[in-house]
């Protein structure tokens, strides 16, 4: 009888911890707009941290290198005019296979994001109006349903929240043709009550869809609209457009037809002119709605977010930042801890492309490189066999286990915005000998894990910058560049005056060391000193400059240089820079 108990009581315990976890699963319930702020079921304050999947179900050209018709269906055309319709669609479809997976969202939640924004492409949920067989209903296709479906799945795993996101609307929203993948020699969205009609009963669709699901955590109707109603010359994108009738219309049918089937999710709305230009659009026209706004290459400062703030108070409506990034390291922590001090939830953009400024970096590779050449008109025809195997190697590579992981964008979204110390980008441990690379640098901000003059790119506040020239291996301010003489190695170039770099080294023994520099010459003399612990340890040391016009990696030594034992912050400062540093000994 005692044994039966025992097992009574273990199997209850088991029963529990199901329902614990069952009610844990949905703990949070639909997100909806609460006065100012976006709130869980719990009517807890939520923080949206999220990454869009900018280049998944819609190429936008930059991400691939290309910028000759870079729309996504004159990119096809090229591909198809190179290798054929049937392995074109195989590309395709591998793209979109491998592109996001499970193990992404899996590694998005150990990250820390809480939401993802699917940027949809309409053709793959329905026909073109054009290519329906009865003109004026609409044939639904299983491929993007089925595509949102199983991410759904993966985000509910993960309790991240989903927000999907039109991106190309039926004939395209805005005279900036690439983001919508826009065939401007076809009717736009705002010349076609057709294209309007099918966005609509496209939305209406996906609630009928969604409705129940919590995991949805909204609908953001159309993106960036940028369309010039009353000027169509010389305000094309809409941004001084003070109507915008049109758009307004267009959102509150398509917010009728959702609220027919769904009341639950939050709908968001864009403004005109990319997403900020609320001119005549407001107030809200249904108590739980978001206005989203666009923030790109400015400062981060709060007289930038003022206006959404004044309209946020203003209109009593929660705001979020739908979509921000394509920047630095710096322009990051700088950007998220502004918003978060508002409490404004946001979500970058993207979360993989070709370049290192994204979590996640695509690999190209020598097949691919020519089909690109051509595409963008400098560049020989290359053989269809060599354009079948860079496209589909490309589209192995769009995997996670084949991405280019760069820990110092998750670093900077992350740790920094809420911490000024360093930490080390790599554990160096110095028992005898130890070469330490120049572009292992600590992790953190500027000014505390190194120090750069020209560290984000600010040119719509009038201040051009580029942060990392090089556009490799890390995103910092730092000037990073690829050595075309040796396989994976890298280098710190145009390291100006004043500007430093700092390591976390742990030393085994105290002792004398001899410390040797690989560095390039600039033309100029220029000068380092070493800064350890805060301490200077060797002042301004003379950098030769070069001589007869020499380009090669050369080395400079320092003896006996002491070092105690613990745990090191190595700084070493351009007192006048010039050179180019590849690594730093240290020798017994």
């Amino acid at each position: 009888m005692r044994y039966r108990l025992f097992i009574t009581a273990k199997f209850l315990n088991i029963i529990l911890i199901l329902i614990f976890l069952l009610n844990e699963s949905s703990a949070q319930g639909f997100l909806k707009a609460e006065g100012k702020r976006i709130v869980n079921a719990k009517g807890e304050n939520v923080i949206l941290r999220g990454e869009g999947f900018g280049g998944w179900m819609l190429q936008e050209g930059y991400m691939l290198g290309i910028y000759k018709n870079s729309e996504q269906h004159n990119i096809k055309k090229g591909i198809e005019a190179l290798i054929g319709p049937e392995e074109t669609e195989g590309f395709y479809d591998a793209w979109l296979h491998n592109f996001i997976q499970k193990i992404d969202i899996d590694l998005m939640h150990a990250w820390g994001f809480n939401s993802v924004r699917l940027p949809m492409h309409y053709n793959l949920y329905t026909l073109p109006v054009d290519q329906e067989p009865i003109a004026g209903q609409n044939t639904w296709l299983d491929k993007g349903f089925t595509m949102t479906d199983s991410l759904l799945a993966w985000c509910r795993a993960n309790h991240i929240y989903l927000i999907l996101d039109l991106h190309a609307a039926p004939g395209g929203q805005g005279n900036d043709v690439n983001i919508s993948d826009r065939d401007d020699s076809n009717p736009s969205l705002w010349q076609s009550e057709a294209n309007q009609e099918k966005t609509i009963s496209l939305w209406k669709k996906l609630a009928e869809r969604y409705k129940d699901e919590p995991w949805i955590g909204g609908y953001d109707i159309l993106n960036e609209p940028n369309w010039g109603f009353t000027d169509t010359i010389n305000d094309r994108n809409g941004l001084n457009e003070k109507w915008n009738g049109s758009l307004k219309k267009l959102m509150q049918k398509i917010t009728a037809a959702i609220r027919q089937v769904d009341k639950n999710h939050m709908i968001i709305i864009e403004g005109n002119g990319w997403g900020n230009n609320y001119n005549g659009i407001l107030p809200t026209w249904d108590n739980n709605m978001v206005l989203s706004f666009h923030k790109y290459w400015n400062y981060n400062r709060k007289q930038q977010i003022q206006q959404i703030l004044d309209t946020r108070n203003n209109y009593n409506v929660p705001v979020w930042l739908g979509e921000t990034g394509e920047n630095s390291n710096v322009w990051f922590t700088e950007a998220i801890k502004l918003l978060e001090e508002n409490n404004i939830g946001w979500s970058m953009w993207p979360l993989k492309k070709m370049g290192a400024n994204n979590p996640l970096e695509i690999k190209s590779n020598p097949n691919y490189d020519s089909v690109r050449n051509f595409l963008n008109g400098h560049g020989p025809v290359p053989s269809a066999n060599s354009a079948v195997k860079g496209l589909m190697e490309l589209a192995k590579d769009v995997k996670l286990e084949n991405n280019i992981f760069h820990k110092d964008v998750i670093d900077a979204m992350f740790r920094q915005p809420f911490s000024e110390t360093a930490i080390p980008f790599h554990l160096y441990n110095l028992e005898e000998n130890l070469t330490i690379n120049a572009v292992d640098y600590d992790l953190g901000r500027n000014g505390v894990a190194y120090f750069d003059l020209d560290t984000a790119d600010y040119h719509t506040s009038g201040k051009p910058g580029v942060g990392n020239r090089g556009h490799v291996y890390r995103n910092d301010g730092v000037d990073i560049y690829k050595d075309s003489s040796k396989n994976n190695t890298y280098y710190v170039g145009d390291i100006g005056n004043t500007e430093w770099l700092q390591y976390t080294i742990h030393v085994q023994k105290d002792g004398n060391y001899k410390m040797i520099f690989s560095y390039m010459p600039g033309k100029d003399e220029g000068k380092l000193s070493v800064i350890f612990n805060g301490k200077s340890l060797l002042n301004e040391v003379t950098v030769p400059a070069a001589t007869d016009n020499e380009n090669k990696w050369q080395q400079l030594d320092l003896k006996n240089i002491h070092l105690d034992s613990g745990t090191n912050r190595v700084r070493i400062y351009a007192v006048k820079g010039g050179f180019k540093l590849e690594n730093i000994q240290f020798l017994r």
